[in-house]
């Protein structure tokens, strides 16, 4: 069941962004949390694009990606431990990514409803172009096809502090052939796609950017009073921090 938006919308921000690498995005949503936990922020949602890069979650098993995250670095992609959920995935351009930092306690009960609210973002978000997405119960993410599932949308989040960070890929036109290295989110057999396979052609990223921030607010009941577009803008009033420490720290933690 998906909560009810607030009768007040919450006034947020939104950054709408183009390619940015991927530790100065982890360091950009750690300055941002720290920020919103301590009521020095609004609530704020990141859509962005990575350069090509695996990262693995808190469930990642080296069967996952062949025991040898060494095999994936001598192929050309770099490779991160994170502390969000999940196992391992790939980004990369043509693929929007969405990194919702909010109060979880604003908006719903806790993090189970939280990504049935995400689902239901990434749902509506494919809706307008004739796109049918769909949930499995045992696996977080959006799904289509009518026959053996495709997975077209990758949920995995972290509750830091009461606030949220990490958050959800849409495949919109990309190249999906990284995916064929790994597992993709540890599920066997798993299917990967994108928009432009499900339409057969490739689809312009703005407006898909637009209808996910515009339903964003509907779903959780922000209305967006700041929209930020500019890379230099984001840099100056949001100082990434400490991205490349915290690589470090959490790679050594899943070591031991």
């Amino acid at each position: 069941m998906i909560p009810p938006p607030a009768q007040r919308p919450v006034r947020g921000t939104v950054l709408s962004i183009d390619r940015v690498g991927y530790e100065e995005a982890w360091g950009l949503q750690r300055a941002l949390v720290e920020r919103r936990a301590t009521e020095h922020g609004p609530d704020t949602l990141v859509l962005l694009e990575h350069d090509a890069v695996f990262t693995i979650g808190r469930s990642g098993r080296e069967e996952h990606w062949g025991c040898d995250e060494r095999r994936l670095v001598q192929s050309g992609y770099p490779v991160y431990r994170i502390e969000r959920g999940g196992s391992i995935t790939f980004h990369g351009p043509g693929q929007i990514v969405g990194y919702p930092i909010l109060r979880l306690a604003s908006f719903c009960p806790g993090p189970k409803a939280y990504v049935r609210m995400l689902e239901e973002v990434l749902i509506r978000t494919l809706a307008p172009w004739g796109i049918i997405g769909r949930r499995i119960d045992t696996w977080p993410g959006v799904w289509v096809g009518p026959g053996e599932p495709a997975k077209i949308a990758a949920i995995g989040v972290k509750i830091q502090r009461g606030v949220t960070m990490h958050g959800f890929a849409l495949n919109v036109t990309m190249d999906l052939s990284p995916f064929l290295l790994v597992t993709p989110c540890g599920i066997e057999r798993c299917r990967v796609t994108s928009m432009a396979d499900v339409l057969g052609h490739d689809v312009r990223m703005d407006p898909v950017r637009r209808r996910m921030a515009e339903v964003f607010g509907e779903v959780f009941g922000i209305e967006w009073t700041e929209w930020v577009t500019d890379v230099t803008t984001m840099r100056q009033r949001w100082p990434a921090q400490g991205p490349v420490q915290a690589t470090r720290e959490f790679a050594n933690e899943s070591d031991k």
